[in-house]
């Protein structure tokens, strides 16, 4: 299940730490930092840091927000959440 227009960054994060097929219930969502903490196999990281590392960005190469979601989905151009919600499960 690809995300669905209008959800915001936190919840697509939460998409793809639950596995990408479905949203968590309400019992099991996370902020953004922790979404992406579980997303990327990491803890205690900041969002940017997080998805860089699910990027496989060396922190010399990180990549600001807009730039390391359109890596991680396959985008160009596009801003954070939809380049999210473009990544296929």
């Amino acid at each position: 299940m690809a995300g669905v227009a209008g959800t915001t960054l936190a919840d697509e994060l939460n998409r793809l730490a639950n596995g990408g097929a479905t949203y968590p219930s309400t019992a099991n969502y996370l902020d953004a930092d922790g979404a992406a903490n579980v997303w990327a196999g990491t803890s205690g990281l900041s969002l940017i840091g997080a998805l860089n590392t699910k990027a496989g960005n060396a922190q010399s190469a990180w990549l600001a927000l807009n730039g390391v979601c359109n890596q991680l989905g396959g985008t160009v151009g596009e801003e954070a959440v939809t380049a999210l919600r473009a990544r296929a499960s």
